[in-house]
């Protein structure tokens, strides 16, 4: 299955994170919390909520600027935990691959976005680099890339910093491993120790990507050189039949996002959630978080902020940059 985003200036397919990009072609559709809504509801513009009250329904999505945004491809971001600085794949002019990672910075939450600076070729090569992903302690930046010394077609990686300040401090990052990786197509990371998620198609190599989990080895927050990952094992009640794309997990560990064309899609992509009331538990029936955040369009690789309470993603609806872009919601924190 392919899907293909805005005017690009590249012709080459590339699969990445969950998603085929064939640039320069148009679009081919291929406990609880608050802002949950039926997939059925949704289309209908209903806000019925499945959820408690922990938090607010989600605000309209906010596109977040052409200083962020360019005319080519914007996907897959991250933001840190203190909000000031967002990590995202782009085949914007400037990189050294397909595909790089970016970060734009900021001095305070309530600044605007810096022109985003590419990390530069420690991290990025002449292949695919997408799907970043920070450790909770902003030492470690996991991500996905088709770069040599890799398992298949693309693997994930973790690179590490002394500063978790320091956006350009990353040092050469390491193969996760053959517990993680597969001979086939592995991308999109979370990480809430002790759990790694990510998708995969090694269950039917070349079709739909599947949710997996592997466990990870001691320590808090973060994942040491070294570490043992244990055998990677589907996670069936967040998988489907369709596409089923980078979850992102709320620091918790009760809250899962993730972006699919499973039924009960809106447009061509929709992003879903999920919850469990402990960690011990199995994940709930992902749930369409139905509109303003799903549209018609494709709405896709979300990520949670550290709070809860900020979902980016990619859509290529109306009024972007030209590409996908990068959006925002935003919900609060409900008293107690």
């Amino acid at each position: 299955m392919k899907v293909s985003f805005g005017e690009g200036h590249m012709r080459t397919p590339i699969r990445l994170a969950g998603w085929a990009l064939a640039f320069g072609s148009p679009l081919v559709g291929c406990s609880s919390d608050d802002g949950v809504v039926d997939p059925g509801a949704a289309k209908h513009g209903a806000t019925a909520s499945i959820a408690s009250s922990r938090f607010s329904e989600w605000s309209a999505p906010e596109n977040l600027g052409p200083t962020v945004n360019s005319p080519f491809v914007d996907f897959t971001p991250e933001i840190s935990r203190d909000g000031l600085s967002l990590y995202f794949s782009s085949n914007r002019p400037g990189g050294f691959g397909l595909t790089d990672l970016w970060v734009s910075r900021r001095s305070s939450v309530d600044d605007p976005w810096g022109a985003p600076v590419n990390l530069g070729p420690t991290i990025n090569t002449s292949g695919t680099e997408g799907a970043p992903h920070l450790s909770r302690d902003g030492h470690q930046l996991f991500f996905a890339s088709s770069r040599p010394g890799g398992f298949g077609s693309n693997d994930i990686w973790v690179s590490r910093r002394s500063d978790p300040r320091d956006d350009f401090g990353w040092e050469p990052p390491a193969n996760l491993g053959p517990q993680v990786n597969s001979s086939e197509f592995d991308a999109g990371p979370t990480v809430r120790h002790p759990e790694l998620y990510f998708t995969s198609d090694r269950a039917s190599p070349g079709g739909g990507l599947d949710v997996y989990l592997s466990l990870v080895g001691p320590g808090l927050n973060v994942v040491a050189p070294g570490a043992a990952f244990g055998p990677a094992v589907l996670v069936a009640e967040l998988s489907s039949t369709g596409n089923d794309l980078r979850p992102s997990l709320r620091f918790d560990g009760l809250e899962i996002f993730l972006s699919s064309n499973r039924a009960g899609t809106v447009g061509a992509d929709d992003i879903w959630v999920s919850t469990r009331r402990s960690d011990a538990e199995a994940w709930s029936t992902p749930i369409n978080v139905g509109t303003p955040i799903n549209s018609e369009f494709v709405e896709a690789q979300p990520a949670i902020s550290a709070d809860g309470t900020e979902l980016y993603f990619a859509s290529n609806r109306p009024g972007g940059s030209g590409g996908p872009d990068l959006y925002v919601a935003r919900r609060v924190l409900n008293p107690r």
